[in-house]
């Protein structure tokens, strides 16, 4: 197949996938196929997040960010490895980097509820007591994007060769995080060390990511020709892009591209920035080892066999999340 630099990140449709015309369904299956072979990521509609979901979550978690440093500290628990409720500023930084983020940020996790026995390798969900409206959005907005990421999945599966529904068992009740980040205001920007970004370059530890559109741009991906180009999505779009654990199970078939958060002018940088992702996890036991389909002679293995829990421990240490 040939390649192609992207300018910008495709656009598709998933109404396309699912609207029961096998021809659309085919050509989606194809031009997502193409586009993480490509470069990673997709901009998609038709997602099912509505506008009004999109606004409540923002107005909440930017309510919620407001707040003092020390009352959201309340709602930062260290021996959770940041899995849930509040990190604070500066806490999480890139692999292979010390320089920490400019940014914080509060994690919503998989709320079990048909009574699947991995509910006890999960922590509980912290609420902040003063906005007791983020449950509901935050779960609301969760469950959404799970569904929607469900079916980002079945496409991926049938471009790959495998029966469309081979990942659904394996993220049901999966570990995803819901990540309402805030990039916080500097007021001098000469007083931050200076290689610190608001997010140092990186790929996400995850299968897929669904991101819903941030409030400012700052957001770029690089291109294969190491080119580093900006991701715009329009509002009614949310971009989804392969991780690293996708990238691993295809032995880089399906790229998990480096993207970044750049700072803004200087003059810029005491302005807030926010965006929500939603990190797309399987259950822990998934493993990654690399699909027999994707390894042949011009492509041999390129990683060693890990389960998916294995893999997430070990990026937590590298990221500064889990204590090593």
């Amino acid at each position: 197949m040939s390649q192609k630099l992207y300018d910008e990140i495709p656009s598709l449709d998933l109404a396309d996938f699912t609207s029961g015309d096998q021809e659309k369904k085919d050509k989606f299956v194809q031009a997502l196929g193409a586009a993480y072979n490509d470069i990673g990521f997709v901009a998609i509609k038709n997602h099912g997040l509505t506008d009004e979901m999109t606004q409540k979550l923002y107005s909440t978690i930017q309510a919620f960010f407001a707040l003092p440093d020390d009352v959201k500290q309340q709602y930062e628990v260290p021996e959770l490895a940041g899995q849930r409720g509040y990190i604070g500023k500066g806490k999480e930084h890139a692999k292979g980097r010390k320089t920490g983020d400019l940014k914080e940020f509060y994690h919503v996790g998989q709320d079990v509820t048909d009574n699947d026995p991995i509910k006890e390798q999960y922590p509980d969900n912290i609420w902040p007591k003063e906005l007791p409206e983020m449950e509901e959005v935050g779960l609301t907005v969760y469950k959404t994007l799970e569904t929607a990421g469900i079916k980002m999945l079945q496409a991926i599966a049938l471009y790959l060769g495998l029966e469309e529904h081979y990942f659904d068992k394996k993220v049901h009740n999966g570990n995803s995080i819901l990540r309402p980040i805030h990039y916080f205001p500097i007021e001098n920007p000469d007083e931050v060390p200076e290689d610190a970004v608001r997010a140092a370059e990186h790929g996400d530890i995850n299968l897929i990511t669904l991101l819903m559109g941030a409030s400012a741009d700052g957001l770029q991906v690089l291109r294969r020709d190491n080119e580093w180009i900006p991701i715009t999505a329009l509002p009614d779009q949310i971009v989804v892009n392969v991780g690293d654990m996708l990238s691993r199970l295809t032995n880089n078939k399906l790229k998990s591209t480096i993207h970044r958060v750049v700072n803004p002018p200087k003059e810029e940088m005491k302005n807030s920035r926010f965006s929500i992702p939603f990190f797309m996890h399987p259950r822990s036991e998934m493993d990654l080892t690399c699909l027999e389909n994707c390894i042949d002679a011009d492509h041999p293995k390129l990683y060693e066999d890990i389960t998916a829990g294995e893999f997430l421990e070990q990026r937590l240490a590298e990221i500064g999340l889990r204590k090593k």
